[in-house]
């Protein structure tokens, strides 16, 4: 279907002749934007053609938006883009490779380039490959060639690599109940999961019910005083705040509204100072359904394999030792557990606030047959700046994370770590989790729900002054490096196992 439409563009105009469809996307539940690309200065003419040619193959009831952009490439930005394409298409090829082994030579509406490399270990359909990603990015058609290289193949190093399958996270939708017009005049029928705010969007339509209204005001360019509003928003599937700027003509409507009212609003999801903020644009009635049960996000296949954080094997004698008085508990062997620790900017593991502290160290061990076998530990550049406190109260600074893998490359190893363990912490539940459970659904990976805290446990078997980690680790006689996340980690993996020995059974999951 995609090569009959293309046929008919390129035919409806001569401007057209090497032009590629970018992008199709289908946008506020009801508009199909189509971004086209060519090579040659076209007309408002030749636009009103390839709409009419567009219109033709979507539904009456979608609206068509169709954008043309003129890209003309040249050689050098072939060439950048084809050994950009070869470091993901083949490490192998890649190690051997110099941007300069790669010429091209323009032709008349094509580009015919030459690779330099070793015949032995490119891949047979490299060039095709080359071939089908460029004509996705560029009008015009490509013809490459392999010419062998000389270099000797025992002097190669090449970083393992696996390609992971594509996922495109689904968005969760609700029917919106009793709507009716506040701002806007457009009827609307669903709302997006307040938990699924976590991309950048143009336009997203949410709904909930209001638990907190909070006047405010900044100065404009102008010097004048302006109100704007922030809502805390309800819908059953998280709370967030809205940002809302009134308008001077519904104004009035908007200071009637009252905690406890249901609201829809349309607005953007945005970054503004490296968090997630939704703007509300307009603001309308609407109900969330009675007896509405969320739907369980899906989540990303677990990745296949550990790209940036390898975990280690973990041996301790002293294990030996701690195991010879008692024997392992039932309960510890039927299950793989994964004790995990943070170091973070901060306290704040909510993004209600829209200011939501960022992780700078992971650090985690796997029990299995009730022994610690497996580490995982990492920094994670949090780019932002450290606070005093923070430096202080962890002894991370600035130079020990400002190199270190960001949450992004993190967060997927982490996820494939502790699959199919249930999780354990020291305040897991009021801290831990919620900052793993964020970062790693920022990125479509949801963790399964299954925490034991080891505070609460603590509070059930021990009778102690406190029950911080250092108090705990005391009556164990366990000595640790506080506030480092590997160190406190290894030291609650220990805790919790002597504390299943004197429980002999595990809590139910929190």
């Amino acid at each position: 279907m995609t090569e009959k439409i293309i046929s008919e563009l390129r035919a409806c105009a001569p401007n057209f002749k090497n032009l590629i469809i970018s992008s199709i996307a289908l946008e506020k539940k009801s508009l199909v934007r189509v971004r086209l690309v060519t090579d040659i200065s076209f007309t408002a003419a030749d636009k009103v053609q390839a709409e009419k040619i567009l219109k033709k193959y979507v539904p009456d009831y979608f609206g068509l938006e169709v954008e043309i952009s003129k890209l003309a490439p040249d050689e050098e930005m072939i060439k950048k883009k084809i050994y950009s394409a070869i470091d993901t298409y083949s490490k192998a090829v890649f190690a051997t490779l110099d941007e300069s082994d790669i010429s091209v030579k323009k032709l008349d509406g094509a580009f015919e380039y030459t690779i330099k490399i070793l015949k032995e270990i490119a891949p047979v359909d490299l060039c095709d490959r080359l071939n089908k990603y460029l004509k996705s990015n560029f009008c015009g058609e490509f013809y490459g060639k392999i010419v062998d290289s000389s270099i000797d193949i025992e002097s190669i190093e090449v970083e393992e690599y696996h390609d992971e399958p594509e996922f495109e996270m689904p968005v969760r939708t609700f029917k919106i109940e009793d709507f009716s017009f506040l701002e806007g005049e457009k009827l609307l029928s669903h709302a997006t999961y307040l938990s699924d705010l976590n991309i950048a969007k143009d336009e997203v339509i949410v709904c909930g019910t209001i638990e907190d209204i909070r006047e405010r005001s900044y100065v404009n360019q102008k010097k004048v005083e302006k109100k704007y509003y922030i809502f805390t928003l309800n819908d059953n599937t998280a709370v967030a705040q809205i940002t809302y700027f009134p308008r001077l003509k519904t104004i009035e409507k908007i200071q009637n509204l009252q905690v406890g009212d249901s609201i829809v609003c349309t607005g953007l999801n945005e970054e503004f100072k490296g968090n997630l903020r939704y703007t509300a644009k307009l603001i309308d009635f609407g109900k969330i359904p009675e007896g509405f049960k969320p739907e369980k996000r899906q989540s990303k296949p677990v990745p296949r394999y550990y790209k940036t954080v390898k975990p280690v094997q973990y041996t301790d004698m002293q294990q030996t030792d701690l195991f010879a008085n008692t024997a392992v508990p039932e309960c510890l062997k039927k299950q793989t557990f994964v004790v995990f620790d943070l170091e973070t900017t901060g306290l704040n593991s909510s993004p209600i606030t829209g200011n939501m502290d960022k992780i700078i160290e992971i650090g985690a061990f796997k029990i299995e047959n009730g022994v610690i076998c497996e580490c995982f530990s990492t920094f994670i550049n949090p780019q932002r700046k450290l606070s005093d406190e923070i430096i202080n109260l962890t002894g991370i600074t600035e130079d020990m994370v400002k190199d270190a893998p960001t949450y992004e490359k993190v967060m997927p190893d982490f996820f494939k770590f502790c699959q199919g363990s249930v999780l354990v912490g020291h305040n897991i539940v009021g801290f831990d989790y919620k900052f793993v459970d964020y970062y790693c659904a920022n990125l479509g990976y949801i963790l399964e729900r299954k925490l034991i805290d080891t505070i609460p446990l603590s509070q059930e078997l021990l009778f102690l002054s406190n029950y911080k980690l250092n108090t705990v680790a005391e009556k164990f006689n366990i000595t640790f490096n506080h506030h480092r996340a590997t160190d406190d980690a290894l030291t609650t993996a220990k805790i919790f196992i002597e504390l299943i020995k004197l429980k002999k059974s595990l809590p139910k999951f929190q």
